[in-house]
C-alpha cells in the first residue's frame, strides 16, 4: 500500500472533500396539474403524462 512523502495540507483535504455531498433535487409544482415533480422531467398525472404544464400523452399509465 502506498504512503504518502508528505503530509497534505488542511485545506487540500478539505478541498477534495468539497465535492463529496452534491446539492438536493430542484422540486417544482406544475401549473396546470398542481402535481409535485422534478425540474425537466415529464411526471405523470391521473394516468396522462405532462411536460412544461401540457399534456403529452393521453393515457400514459396503460402503456407502461
Amino acid at each position: 500500500m502506498a504512503h504518502p512523502k508528505r503530509r497534505h495540507s488542511t485545506t487540500r483535504r478539505d478541498k477534495r472533500r468539497s465535492h463529496d455531498f452534491g446539492t438536493p433535487k430542484t422540486i417544482t409544482t406544475d401549473p396546470t396539474t398542481g402535481e409535485i415533480h422534478l425540474r425537466h422531467r415529464a411526471h405523470v398525472f391521473e394516468g396522462n403524462l405532462f411536460y412544461k404544464g401540457k399534456m403529452i400523452v393521453e393515457g400514459y399509465a396503460a402503456q407502461a
